[in-house]
């Protein structure tokens, strides 16, 4: 695997996997690797001739009172982790080289990104969409892969991709999972030995929720179960709990059609985000 900093060099080496007719594939994380991004990596080499997987700890998407400056940082660790899984080019830009001087565009996707996420940590999506642009445009792609535990995020870089006619194939992977069936995150690294072991209240809520939705129950009586059991874990702040459409995230008022339910609140250092697919009353 090759670990290339410099973007005329990752340029030229597209350049010739494309005039070979090789089917890329790009992979973007911030590093601090886990399975879930590991299996990103493994579904993009079965899509894809040639796997870049890039790290950078965007600080566009960060703001003022998050963890950019404690956000885990690992490269050496990544980097032999992206080679043994097959990665064929580790992507590591500096900040200099994403935002140079004069830098001076954002991209805004409105509609999916203003709400959940977008309203607990405003100003987020834009720097997300901005990055993952910027990527898409130094790697060019064919197809893109990205966990569907950040499922707004997900929404938004699709939304993105068919708003600017880029050629891009957008694959979701589903969430990988702890034993205890907390979704693996860099960010669980915060939680201490005792948040850890109560963690698994957020998804175990969430899967009870979908059930019952499933079956029938009411969304309000539903969404309201899900923030008790939270609060009385210690979860604090709740951000969000809600029942949305999966393609445009609207907060869904009738179990009918695609429906995703959604989930994030704080445990102790650690911001927890969740979703689960839910499946209307048959």
């Amino acid at each position: 695997m090759q670990i290339i900093r410099e973007l005329s060099e990752l340029r030229t080496i597209v350049r010739k996997w494309h005039s070979n007719n090789r089917r890329t594939a790009l992979v973007p994380t911030m590093g601090a690797l886990h399975a879930g991004h590991i299996a990103l990596v493994a579904a993009a080499k079965g899509q894809a001739d040639r796997v870049v997987a890039s790290i950078f700890v965007n600080p566009t998407q960060f703001a003022a009172n998050e963890d950019l400056g404690s956000y885990p940082r690992k490269e050496a660790e990544d980097a032999a982790i992206l080679e043994a899984a097959g990665c064929d080019v580790l992507w590591a830009p500096s900040v200099e080289t994403m935002y140079p001087a004069g830098f001076a565009t954002s991209i805004s996707v409105g509609g999916v990104s203003e709400t959940l996420e977008g309203a607990a940590r405003p100003g987020h999506f834009d720097g997300v969409a901005t990055v993952v642009a910027k990527l898409f445009g130094q790697t060019q792609p064919d197809l893109a892969f990205f966990g569907e535990k950040d499922f707004q995020q997900l929404a938004v870089i699709r939304k993105m991709v068919a708003d600017l006619n880029m050629r891009i194939g957008i694959v979701g992977v589903p969430t990988v999972r702890d034993s205890d069936g907390l979704a693996l995150s860099s960010r669980n690294a915060y939680l201490s030995a005792e948040e850890r072991s109560v963690a698994h209240v957020l998804p175990d809520a969430l899967r009870d929720a979908a059930a019952g939705i499933a079956k029938g129950r009411d969304i309000a009586e539903a969404l309201a179960e899900i923030r008790g059991r939270l609060a009385g874990a210690g979860f604090d702040p709740i951000d969000y709990v809600a029942l949305c459409d999966a393609e445009t995230l609207a907060p869904a008022h009738q179990a009918s059609g695609k429906l995703r339910l959604l989930a994030a609140a704080r445990l102790g250092r650690a911001r927890l985000i969740d979703n689960l697919e839910v499946m209307p009353p048959a």
